[in-house]
């Protein structure tokens, strides 16, 4: 399992929320910890596996210990919104600092996310799915969909081609794979 930064982030965000207006305090250090992280990752985001993995190693881990040792040295009421921001982050901790052990893994699941949010935001308008086939045809659809989101096409142009081209005799379904498909 891997953990996301950015539910961890979203907690210490919330307490900042409460310092007041203008005033920096302890929310504001964790975050600056964490933005540290997402700026190395942003600059690693066209890098090789293999790049990634080794400037994780190099740049990101000295990080993620300067974030740890200052939250296991935090003083704070455990029940305040800052309390449960670096009691949620330190009982994740496993989790959140695994994407460092390999190139593939993101530091947070955002994308994953994304991903799943029109499936979120839709689930009350598939009333109609009272079948597993109407849900089997929903799910296969939405994963088409999301693939060829992921895979950077135009959602139409894709559909589109897919369907002219299922309307053959004898269509060339692997031409269809997202990653395959050529406009």
């Amino acid at each position: 399992n891997v953990g996301c930064f950015a539910h961890a982030r979203r907690k210490f965000m919330e307490a900042k929320k409460l310092q007041g207006k203008g005033k920096t305090g302890k929310a504001d250090v964790a975050l600056a910890k964490i933005q540290k992280l997402y700026a190395l990752e942003s600059r690693l985001k066209l890098a090789s596996v293999e790049e990634r993995w080794s400037e994780r190693q190099s740049r990101a881990k000295p990080l993620l210990d300067d974030l740890y040792d200052w939250l296991t040295t935090q003083k704070v009421i455990e029940s305040s919104p800052l309390g449960k921001a670096i009691k949620y982050t330190l009982s994740q901790w496993p989790k959140l600092i695994r994407y460092v052990e390999d190139g593939h893994l993101s530091i947070d699941n955002n994308r994953a996310e994304r991903a799943i949010k029109s499936l979120v935001i839709g689930r009350k308008n598939w009333l109609f799915a009272n079948n597993p086939n109407g849900a089997d045809a929903s799910a296969l659809l939405y994963s088409i969909i999301e693939t060829a989101k992921a895979n950077g096409l135009i959602l139409y142009d894709y559909l589109v081609k897919c369907m002219k081209e299922l309307a053959k005799p004898e269509p060339d379904i692997n031409s269809l794979l997202p990653w395959n498909f050529s406009h």
